[in-house]
């Protein structure tokens, strides 16, 4: 497998892809599940796929726009996407939860509307569903690069911000930070990583990628950024485990890489259930001593 990666550039692609998305996806995931919106990256990721046959249904009837890359419009359309739901989590403010259905349902309608355009699935379509190997190309790869950097910076920036606003808003705003700019560029920086993640995910799975892990990490964190740390080791462990398994069993990527990760979570959740049994057994035993 490492001879294969140093032979072949899609390899390589896929790879350095995978280890850049393992790490942004699971750092902002944690910010989400934190903030209670676990599924926004679904909203997200449907309304990348509308951009994504968009761009399709245009490459095959505009012949100007036949070497776009599709990645480009899913990265725009997530991106708008993202602003639609803020505004519409301000309009609905007592009822802030209908702006996700409305932009994923809004989002799927249009993609179902370009696939039938464009004639049916196509092999670049399916790629985009449950990821690919062998299609990321270098293009990707440093389009994927610069989202990284975005959002590395980003959550650097602004950490202390984002931890305060996540578990206490209030006292946020008492404090003079600007709740409305910062959930703006949350939100975009969101939209960015779930494009970015679905070449090697899939538009259908990336929400996991950004949500599994940290779930994990959840389980056996005693702080936050130690939360951090260990999502990103698990999105990690995730993202290789499942491209080893994709190259060599001929699979979609984006599905190994979930299940093996949903594995990673069981497997923290057993350990975390016999060491408490273990636990409690030794504190019996004590107590049992001690009469």
């Amino acid at each position: 497998m490492i001879s294969a990666i140093f032979d072949y550039e899609f390899l390589q692609n896929a790879f350095a892809s995978g280890l850049i998305i393992g790490l942004i996806a699971p750092a902002l995931g944690l910010f989400i599940v934190v903030r209670r919106l676990a599924l926004i990256a679904d909203a997200l990721s449907h309304v990348a796929l509308a951009g994504i046959a968009g761009s399709l249904f245009l490459s095959q009837n505009v012949t100007t726009l036949a070497a776009l890359n599709p990645l480009y419009l899913g990265i725009g359309s997530s991106v708008a996407g993202s602003l639609l739901i803020d505004r519409l989590r301000e309009v609905y403010k007592s009822y802030e939860e209908l702006a996700i259905p409305i932009i994923m349902s809004g989002g799927i309608a249009l993609g179902a509307i370009f696939i039938s355009l464009a004639q049916g699935f196509s092999t670049d379509l399916v790629g985009y569903l449950f990821g690919s190997v062998s299609a990321v190309g270098r293009e990707d790869l440093y389009t994927i690069m610069a989202i990284a950097v975005i959002t590395l910076i980003f959550i650097v920036l602004t950490y202390k911000e984002l931890f305060s606003l996540s578990f206490d808003p209030e006292y946020s705003r008492a404090q003079g930070i600007s709740s409305r700019a910062l959930n703006i560029w949350f939100m975009i920086v969101t939209a960015l990583v779930v494009a970015g993640s679905m070449r090697i995910v899939g538009i259908l799975l990336v929400s996991s990628l950004m949500t599994v892990p940290v779930a994990a990490a959840m389980q056996i964190a005693k702080g936050f950024r130690q939360a951090m740390f260990y999502a990103v080791i698990f999105g990690e462990l995730s993202v290789l485990g499942g491209l080893v398994a994709a190259f060599y069993l001929n699979l979609a990527p984006g599905g190994t890489i979930v299940v093996i990760s949903i594995m990673i979570l069981l497997l923290v959740l057993g350990g975390k259930k016999l060491a408490a049994s273990r636990s409690a057994v030794r504190n019996e035993e004590v107590g049992t001593g001690e009469l």
